[in-house]
């Protein structure tokens, strides 16, 4: 049973607010955490040292993603099911900042594998994924849907 004094409707307000502002800051993500619209911001599951950010566009905004100092900018097209440039290997130093941009001409998903990132390719619209590369070895980079491999990643 729940007794209420005078002046306590106010932790009640205070507590729901809460709980609403927490319901609501975690609604609107996929099931699979590493993957994101462009325009999403990076989600807690993936490493600290990884971000999902959109293409820049033409315009230098201040406070854009584009103001991080880039290691490797790697950037494929797809159009057809041909990848520009052809695959291949792309070598990056361990602890290198890496930005993979990708624009295809049909809806798909772009995935790092190793690194467990990805990002959601709508049709005919450049997205980005940008990690720093702490981990050594092969990594492929592919679409999930058209089963492409991009390229292989190479940090060493």
């Amino acid at each position: 049973m729940l007794v209420r004094a005078p002046g306590s409707r106010i932790p009640a307000v205070l507590a729901t607010g809460l709980v609403t502002v927490l319901l609501a800051s975690g609604c609107g993500h996929d099931s699979d955490p590493s993957v994101a619209t462009p325009s999403t911001p990076p989600t807690a599951a993936a490493p600290p040292s990884a971000t999902v950010a959109p293409a820049p566009s033409g315009s230098s905004t201040p406070g854009a993603s584009a103001t991080t100092a880039v290691d490797r900018q790697v950037t494929v097209t797809i159009a057809k099911r041909r990848v520009n440039p052809p695959t291949g290997r792309v070598t990056v130093g361990k602890g290198e900042l890496v930005r993979i941009t990708v624009t295809s001409d049909v809806a798909d998903e772009l995935h790092v594998h190793g690194y467990d990132l990805g990002a959601r390719l709508p049709a005919g619209t450049p997205a980005s994924v940008e990690f720093r590369a702490e981990k050594t070895g092969l990594f492929e980079v592919e679409t999930h849907e058209s089963e492409l491999v991009l390229f292989q990643l190479v940090v060493r």
